[in-house]
């Protein structure tokens, strides 16, 4: 077997608290041979009883492999890690999974390219329960050269998604992703307070709600192309149709003793894009006073 085959069934992980563990376990799983190293060894000790490397230092875990994997706190861990061994970092690939800015990813990878190293940054979309399966969602963006060589073993992880070359997609992605995510779950604790203010079981519910997503999810897919138009059509309701339903929900919820922070909300933005002439639109005009800004509808 050549080096480079050697090599591409190798990688290396550099942080392994909970996420950075998983990442490492999902690579064991899925056959390659992987070197973790941590600050504190006990963790490292932990994944070379499941069959890893175990490397003393970040200098040997980069030796190791030509994929290196690197899953910090934060940015500044990663260069005060890194910068002392940068220069072994020449004709490797870098993927860093830490949480960051798209300032802070752009940097990264300027650094990276000033050693001579391909470098993706990536964000981790599923947490840390679903990695290793095929329903994880893994979104990178930097080297599209790097992503291809390397797409077998990430997507180990998961569902792997290249976003484009540039290194600060992955962390806007993340960003995105993650409101989008809280609205969700932020509408759905108030829903299950609302019913549940009627004794309905949280589980009972989640049934019926899990059912009505892909409904959900059909509208932003639609609203997508409509924002990209410019055309918003009324096909599922106006602006201010969707105000006066927010407002029985309001009322009901202050009936019940609910909380009103998350229909609030939405009626305040629901009022903006009336108030700024797309009452008669549909609610995906919405995203125009949201573009805008407060201060500036």
């Amino acid at each position: 077997m050549s080096e480079n085959k050697k090599q591409s069934r190798t990688v290396s992980v550099i942080g392994l608290g909970q996420m950075g563990t998983r990442l490492a376990q999902a690579f064991l799983a899925a056959g390659y041979r992987t070197t973790g190293w941590n600050r504190s060894a006990e963790k490292t000790d932990a994944l070379v009883a499941q069959g890893a490397l175990g490397a003393a230092t970040v200098a040997d875990a980069v030796a190791a492999s030509t994929l290196v994997v690197v899953r910090l706190p934060d940015y500044g861990i990663v260069r005060s890690l890194l910068d002392p061994v940068a220069g072994s970092l020449r004709g490797r690939v870098l993927v860093n999974l830490t949480s960051g800015t798209t300032e802070e990813a752009g940097r990264m990878a300027d650094w990276a390219a000033g050693y001579g190293a391909a470098y993706l940054d990536g964000a981790a979309m599923s947490g840390t329960r679903l990695v290793g399966r095929p329903e994880a969602l893994f979104v990178f963006s930097g080297s599209p050269a790097a992503f291809a060589e390397h797409r077998t073993v990430l997507t180990s992880l998961g569902n792997a998604v290249h976003l484009g070359a540039d290194p600060a997609l992955a962390a806007l992605y993340d960003t995105a992703l993650f409101g989008l995510a809280w609205g969700a779950l932020a509408g759905f604790y108030h829903a299950v307070a609302l019913v549940g203010a009627e004794g309905v079981d949280p589980t009972a519910f989640a049934t019926v709600a899990t059912g009505h997503m892909p409904f959900v999810t059909s509208l932003m897919a639609d609203h997508a192309r409509q924002i990209e138009d410019g055309r918003y059509p009324d096909d599922d309701g106006t602006v201010r149709v969707h105000a006066a339903a927010m407002q029985h929900l309001l009322d009901t919820s202050a009936a019940q003793g609910v909380g009103t922070d998350v229909p609030e909300l939405v009626k305040a933005l629901l009022d903006r894009a009336a108030g700024a002439g797309f009452g008669g639109d549909g609610i995906a005009s919405v995203v125009e006073t949201i573009r805008k800004g407060a201060s500036n509808v």
